[in-house]
């Protein structure tokens, strides 16, 4: 296993659809604060405009292996960073597209979380949510690993605290924030 986090491996095993997201089409999202990296309180539920969230299990940390030992055969589970920086790269475009808001979730403490968004200079903050409240508020997907409970990769179109529309499972990860653009550009054609 790799401790490059920002490569993907090339037989990465694909996630499937298994439902678990299907209840969040067309929800109205809970009203749960979640610290953020820039030191704000978001509650999604209350963000008007488009937001873009990105939820994901867990971004690695330099020169360290994965959170298990078998953490690359798990499906969804390896791409954090890659997905990361996919939503750093397209940033402009998204925000040209209408998105005024893009956050990544997990559950990772905010300390963990502003390394980073300092290392990899996202232009977005990432949200905390340590003790899964919002997670459990909103029913979304979740995985165990290494004794953690961790976030499925999904992404969520909300537009006035309602989810419009739903990327689950995403895969690959690396090209979470261009599945984003290409629905964006198909709808408004």
């Amino acid at each position: 296993m790799s401790a490059h986090h920002d490569v993907l491996p090339a037989d990465l095993p694909v996630p499937a659809d298994d439902g678990a997201a299907d209840h969040l089409r067309g929800m109205r999202l809970p009203d749960v604060a979640l610290t953020a990296t820039d030191g704000s309180t978001i509650s999604l539920a209350r963000l008007t405009g488009r937001t873009v969230v990105y939820a994901y299990p867990r971004t690695g940390e330099p020169g360290k292996p994965g959170l298990t030992p078998d953490w690359d055969a798990i499906p969804g589970a390896r791409g954090c960073t890659p997905q990361a920086c996919d939503f750093r790269d397209h940033h402009a475009e998204l925000t040209a597209r209408g998105v005024t808001q893009i956050y990544g979730l997990s559950t990772q403490t905010s300390a963990y979380q502003r390394e980073a968004a300092e290392r990899l200079r996202l232009p977005f903050p990432l949200l905390s949510d340590p003790h899964r409240a919002f997670a459990m508020a909103a029913r979304l997907p979740a995985f165990e690993a290494g004794g953690q409970v961790l976030l499925r990769r999904l992404t969520l179109v909300i537009d006035d605290g309602v989810v419009t529309h739903l990327f689950y499972p995403v895969f690959p990860p690396d090209r979470s924030a261009r599945q984003v653009l290409d629905w964006l550009d198909r709808t408004a054609a």
